[in-house]
């Protein structure tokens, strides 16, 4: 990842989930673990490399698990880890903030 330039905290939360689908890829396993195409039906317009580069970021910051089990054919699954966990009140805030939004716009 890149480097912070302001050393603002609102910075480093952004570089992480800033990106166009990572918070909402959060706020779809907020009801639990998820299978790879269960998260391309959910957001149909993420490609299938960007929701990969997106999982393995998540992943990397240690906000979301991969889970694989040795079946056939195999099995990956996703869930929020205990640091992912701590996201829940951002995702209800942007929630509350959509709702708003569309609500302003209707």
């Amino acid at each position: 990842m890149k480097e912070s330039v302001t050393g603002c905290s609102i910075e480093e939360a952004m570089r992480l989930l800033g990106g166009c689908w990572r918070l909402l890829l959060v706020s779809y396993l907020v009801d639990g673990p998820k299978r790879f195409n269960a998260l391309r039906r959910d957001v149909p317009h993420i490609s299938q490399r960007m929701l990969t580069l997106d999982l393995r970021a998540l992943e990397e910051a240690g906000l979301v698990a991969r889970t694989v089990y040795p079946e056939v054919p195999v099995k990956v699954e996703y869930a929020l880890t205990a640091d992912g966990q701590r996201l829940l009140p951002v995702v209800a805030v942007m929630k509350e903030f959509g709702l708003w939004l569309k609500g302003r716009l209707e």
